[in-house]
């Protein structure tokens, strides 16, 4: 029979559409779905596209499944071009599509702790609920436990706890810090922060430690001086910096923002890194950008985990980084991308015990426990009742022939 032509392609675009409306509401396949919420763009972009990858390669390795329940894996953006940066709004929105994607049941993320304020309150009110989020990256302290005013009970509007996380906090991390500029001698400090959540945190954090070391802080407020990530240069903040005679410049914040420009200007108008020490937290690791700049040889990095060379060996932490390498053709760009990985075998560890509901989900991942063996970064994956993540080791790094190099690993008790 002779096919009508223009009846054809009627019957194909609408094939289309309803494939296309089937795809963006999450119906079709009948699996569950869990989603990463990261940043893709910006500086963010080659260490949000690493973890991804490192969930996708979880997932082919468990044939994706989760006990009986098949697993499909989405990805959302929460940064916009503009900003080059995770973005208020994006998180915002992202939020209120996880709840209304009713085939997703988790979700992993975000990578920096202002998003996460923003999209945890959203998940804990699903009616479906509370969704899940296990994070890869944030540290602020105020996500699970009393640091600014209101926190963390703000975040849980039903009362539930719904966010797991990890890595340890930015609490931890500044006391880590500040145990090592003091084990290098250092006596003054000046600290910045980029006048974010987390910058503000961790700055807050390595200030107040610092001080019960005994080390004089040169800067004014809990968290030191913020700087202005608009600025075509730093040449008067570090001016002024350099006539108080500082050892180390400790900032805290992300390299997203403007921190290149931060980098080079501090070696500009204080010296190397040997001269003027030189530190940051983990919102500066993962950073191609950062790693290639001269000027960032001899700084010191801290990271609220285990840097991937002090994975242990001989079980899964191994075995995953070799299968990465054999997977994509280069490792994983930063222990976080790994740890993204790890927190998405949290969540399926949860979903494998649960009735695959949302709710089913909340209620069992209470109780989920990784052994050291069988996590991809070596270290038993459990947690406290806040949600926090009960190992608390923190790696020290050192920017050595443009990489990431250890230096030292501390516990915190």
């Amino acid at each position: 029979m002779k096919k009508n032509p223009a009846k054809v392609a009627v019957i194909a675009a609408a094939t289309a559409a309803l494939s296309l409306i089937l795809v963006s509401c999450g119906g079709g396949s009948g699996a569950l779905v869990i989603a990463s919420d990261l940043p893709k763009q910006g500086g963010s972009a080659d260490q949000s596209a690493s973890t991804n990858n490192a969930i996708k390669l979880l997932l082919k390795q468990m044939n994706n499944m989760a006990g009986t329940y098949e697993i499909e894996f989405r990805e959302y953006d929460n940064s916009t071009a503009a900003k080059g940066s995770w973005d208020d709004a994006q998180c915002a929105k992202n939020a209120q599509e996880h709840v209304a994607a009713k085939d997703e049941v988790a979700v992993m993320g975000t990578y920096n702790s202002g998003c996460a304020k923003i999209i945890v309150p959203i998940l804990n009110q699903d009616p479906d609920g509370p969704m899940i989020m296990v994070s890869n990256a944030n540290t602020n302290p105020g996500l699970t436990k009393a640091w600014e005013p209101g926190e963390p009970d703000k975040y849980y509007p039903t009362g539930a706890r719904n966010y797991w996380r990890v890595v340890t906090t930015d609490d931890n991390q500044g006391s880590a810090a500040a145990q090592f500029a003091k084990s290098l001698g250092v006596k003054k400090v000046y600290v910045l922060n980029d006048r974010q959540t987390y910058g503000q945190g961790v700055a807050q954090a390595f200030t107040t430690a610092a001080k019960a070391l005994g080390l004089t802080i040169l800067s004014d407020g809990p968290a030191g001086e913020g700087w202005d990530d608009k600025a075509p240069n730093y040449e008067a903040l570090f001016t002024k910096i350099a006539a108080l005679k500082p050892d180390m410049v400790y900032v805290g914040g992300i390299f997203d923002l403007n921190g290149g420009q931060l980098v080079k200007d501090k070696v500009k108008y204080l010296g190397d890194n040997n001269k003027v020490k030189f530190m940051m937290p983990d919102g500066f690791t993962g950073y191609p950008d950062f790693l290639a700049l001269p000027e960032a040889a001899g700084a010191y990095l801290s990271f609220t985990g285990l840097s991937i060379d002090q994975f242990p060996t001989g079980g899964a932490a191994e075995k995953f980084q070799a299968d990465y390498l054999a997977e994509y053709g280069v490792a994983p760009t930063s222990s976080f991308s790994v740890y993204g990985a790890a927190a998405a075998q949290a969540i399926l560890d949860a979903i494998s015990r649960s009735d695959g509901t949302r709710k089913g989900v909340y209620e069992a991942m209470k109780t989920t426990v990784i052994p050291a063996d069988k996590s991809v970064v070596g270290t038993e994956l459990k947690f406290d009742a806040n949600g926090d993540i009960l190992s608390k080791d923190i790696t020290i790094l050192i920017v050595k022939d443009g990489k990431e190099t250890f230096q030292d690993k501390i516990t915190i008790k």
